[in-house]
C-alpha cells in the first residue's frame, strides 16, 4: 500500500490498546487466565528485563599509588594464571550457555505471548508447538545479531577500557587518550542505536509478520523492509513516541513500587520475576497490543487480530 494512501497515527492505537487490555484481562476477570498469559509474557521478556544497580563505595586512601596498584594486579594475574584461565573459561562458557538457553526460551515466549494477545486466549502448549519453527528462526536471528553486536559494540568497549587503563598507568598522552575515548564512545553509541533499532523492529513488527505469514525471520524482515522503505517518517515517529510511552510506563512502575513499599509484601512480590510480570500484566498487554495495532494501520494484511489474515502467506 502506498504511503500516501494510508493514515498512520501514534495516538489512535493508545485507546485501542487500552480496550484490548480491558477485553483480554477484565471482560471477564479470570485469575487463572492472568497467570497463564503472565507466564507467556514472563517467558517473552526473559532476556529484556533490567535491574537496578547499586553504587560503589569510596575509600579514603588518597595516598594510594595507582601505578603500584596496577603493578600488583598484573603481578597477581601472572602468578595465578594456572587457575585464573580455567575459571575464566568456565565462567564464559557457562554465561554463553545461559544466554543461549534464555534467548531460546524467550523466542518461544514471544510467539506464545503474541498468540495469547492476538487470539484473546490463555494457552501455553498450543502456541509452544504451533510456532516452534518460527521461534527457532527468531532464535537463530537473535544469536547472529547478538554476535555481530558483540563485535561492533563489545570490542570498542574493550578498547575503551584499554585506553582508560593506559591513561591511568601513564603509558600515553592524556589528550590523545581522551580524544580516542570520545571517538570510541561515538562508535559505541551509534552501534548501540543501530542494533537497538533492529531488535526493536524485530520484536514489534517482524515477529507479528512471521506470526501471520508462517515464515522465517529473514523473510519477515524482507517484507517489513518494504514497508519501512516508504514509511521512514512514520517509523521514526513511532520510535520517538515509544520513548515517551517508556517514560510514562517507567513513572507508573516507580509510583507503584513506591506505593508497594508502604505494603512490604507487595513490593517484595514485584521483585519476584514471574509474580512481578503477572502483577504488571496490563502494562505488558498494552505495549504488545500497541505495536500490533500500529502495524495494523499499514493494511488489513497486517492485522493479527483478524482470523481471516492469520494464515496468509508471504506477499
Amino acid at each position: 500500500m502506498n504511503a500516501d494512501e494510508i493514515h498512520v497515527s501514534v495516538i489512535d492505537p493508545i485507546g485501542q490498546a487500552f480496550e484490548k487490555v480491558k477485553t483480554i484481562l477484565f471482560r471477564p476477570f479470570d485469575l487463572g487466565k492472568w497467570f497463564i498469559i503472565g507466564f507467556c509474557a514472563w517467558l517473552a521478556n526473559l532476556c529484556s528485563g533490567g535491574g537496578g544497580g547499586g553504587g560503589g563505595g569510596r575509600g579514603g586512601r588518597g595516598s594510594y599509588d595507582v601505578h603500584e596498584g596496577l603493578g600488583q594486579a598484573k603481578h597477581f594475574v601472572l602468578e595465578n594464571l594456572h587457575w585464573i584461565i580455567p575459571v575464566a573459561v568456565v565462567v564464559v562458557v557457562f554465561g554463553i550457555v545461559v544466554w543461549l538457553f534464555l534467548t531460546w526460551l524467550s523466542s518461544r515466549g514471544r510467539f506464545m505471548f503474541l498468540h495469547c494477545v492476538a487470539q484473546n486466549k490463555a494457552e501455553v502448549s498450543t502456541p509452544w508447538t504451533k510456532f516452534r519453527q518460527h521461534a527457532n528462526s527468531l532464535f537463530l536471528f537473535r544469536i547472529v545479531l547478538g554476535l555481530i553486536g558483540f563485535v561492533a559494540v563489545g570490542l570498542p568497549i574493550l578498547l575503551a577500557v584499554g585506553c582508560i587503563v593506559m591513561m591511568i598507568a601513564g603509558d600515553g598522552a592524556i589528550a590523545i587518550g581522551v580524544f580516542g575515548l570520545i571517538i570510541i564512545g561515538l562508535i559505541i553509541l551509534v552501534g548501540a542505536i543501530i542494533f537497538g533499532l533492529i531488535s526493536k523492529f524485530t520484536m514489534d513488527f517482524v515477529v507479528p509478520i512471521m506470526f501471520l505469514r508462517t515464515t522465517s525471520c529473514t523473510a519477515g524482515w524482507r517484507e517489513f523492509l518494504t514497508i519501512l522503505s516508504v514509511n521512514k517518517g512514520h517509523f521514526l515517529l513511532y520510535i520517538l513516541f515509544q520513548i515517551v510511552i517508556g517514560i510514562a510506563i517507567g513513572a507508573i512502575k516507580t509510583m507503584g513500587f513506591c506505593i508497594g513499599c508502604c505494603l512490604c509484601c507487595v513490593s517484595f512480590l514485584l521483585l519476584i520475576p514471574y509474580i512481578g510480570t503477572v502483577i504488571l500484566l496490563p502494562i505488558h498487554v498494552f505495549t504488545r497490543s500497541y505495536s500490533l495495532l500500529y502495524l495494523k494501520q499499514f493494511g488489513p494484511e497486517f492485522d493479527v487480530f483478524s482470523s481471516e489474515t492469520e494464515n496468509l502467506k508471504s506477499i
